[in-house]
């Protein structure tokens, strides 16, 4: 059975102030191009269809669109809500959504019933996990411990559960939106961590023949069986280096699993270029980025008169000024936001109490700080559900 997975859609997103529609309309397009000339039989989609619970009309209307083109073309499509959906919105309809073989996997307590698709060699179950809250499934799951890794591992147990009461040879396919272990962020994420932990292990998908993920922008191979689609267009300069893409997966008949990468059109290049305004005027090396979308870092001492102005007469795409003038470490004036930068919400208030009573918090107000941010994202995500 040969699947094309994807990811990480997010429409309606915008990039910096550039409107993305049309370049996601032309990754739809792209998409049932890609499925009529290779011959899927299955198309999966890992959540983050949307970029926000509640969408502008036009991305409702783009997804519409694709809705009907997939259903057009007759082949199976199996999706599932990310952390940025709403999977209630989402999953509304899925029912009649469904006959036109569109199935939408937004409830957490179906993940243990697959879609069942037949190829010549038997069945494929499709288990669809949509994005986890843990605070939100933890009854659900009957789990005591608050985290991704314990939410997952029992929806994952009701995955193998089914599969085991199955016809002995049915292979198996797990969509699921998490951040697993050894994946590669960026900064187009949503942070999801809880209790101070982001990850899960890959070994959670133990006994399944293929994990399709979603949430991290970047294609990845996890393992041989567990892979990243990543997002089909840049939402950030920290996907710079990114290749676009959708995997296209061969399962055979015995569950193995071969993989093609797909490129995606990406309307335009990223280049994230660094110096003093004069040196970027100049650099005749940089002359590969002028039609490109740019992020420039200024390193002059003092801020350049009139620095955005100076640089579109070069490089008229550039979307992203950012000053970091070349200072030591322990220099006063070095910025605030360059302190805190790569540095988690739990790390700037430790770093704050400890700057405020000269002496950082211990275990247990550590505890504290991290159950906070805890209830507080909790709480944004139940009201986000309650929209």
């Amino acid at each position: 059975m040969k699947l094309l997975h994807t990811s990480d859609w997010h429409l309606g997103r915008a990039f910096h102030r550039v409107n993305m529609l049309g370049a996601q309309a032309e990754f739809i397009g792209h998409l049932v191009t890609t499925v009529r000339e290779r011959g899927v039989d299955a198309v999966l989609v890992s959540g983050d269809v949307y970029d926000r619970a509640v969408p502008p009309l036009a991305a409702v209307e783009l997804f519409d669109d694709a809705l009907h083109r997939l259903a057009d073309l007759g082949v199976p499509t199996v999706m599932i809500s990310g952390n940025h959906d709403s999977a209630r919105r989402l999953g509304v309809g899925a029912g009649l959504i469904g006959r036109a073989g569109i199935h939408l996997r937004t409830e957490p307590a179906a993940c243990g019933t697959p879609v069942v698709l037949r190829d010549d060699f038997g069945d494929v179950a499709f288990y669809g996990l949509p994005y986890l809250e843990p605070a939100l499934v933890k009854d659900e799951f009957g789990v005591d411990k608050t985290g991704h890794e314990a939410v997952l591992a029992a929806a994952m147990d009701r995955v193998r559960a089914d599969l085991a009461a199955r016809a002995r040879g049915t292979r198996s396919v797990v969509l699921a939106h998490a951040f697993v272990t050894g994946g590669e962020a960026s900064d187009s994420e949503r942070d999801i961590t809880v209790g101070g932990v982001a990850a899960v292990p890959a070994g959670v998908f133990d006994g399944v023949d293929y994990a399709a993920l979603g949430h991290l922008h970047g294609s990845q191979t996890i393992t041989e069986r567990v892979r990243y689609s990543g997002s089909p267009l840049p939402y950030s300069f920290s996907e710079a280096g990114h290749r676009k893409s959708m995997w296209l997966v061969d399962l055979d008949a015995d569950g193995a699993v071969t993989a093609e990468r797909v490129e995606c059109p990406v309307p335009r290049a990223l280049a994230r270029i660094r110096g003093t305004l004069e040196e970027l005027l100049a650099d005749p090396g940089l002359a590969r980025h002028e039609e490109a979308w740019v992020e420039a870092t200024l390193t002059d001492a003092v801020r350049p008169a009139d620095p955005m102005a100076r640089l579109a007469e070069r490089f008229p795409h550039t979307l992203s000024l950012v000053f970091a003038p070349e200072r030591a470490p322990d220099d006063p004036d070095v910025s605030y936001a360059k302190r805190l930068a790569d540095r988690s919400d739990q790390e700037i208030a430790e770093d704050f109490v400890a700057h405020v009573r000269g002496a950082g918090p211990d275990e247990h107000e550590q505890g504290v700080l991290r159950d906070a941010f805890d209830a507080v994202r909790a709480d944004e995500a139940v009201r986000e559900v309650a929209r």
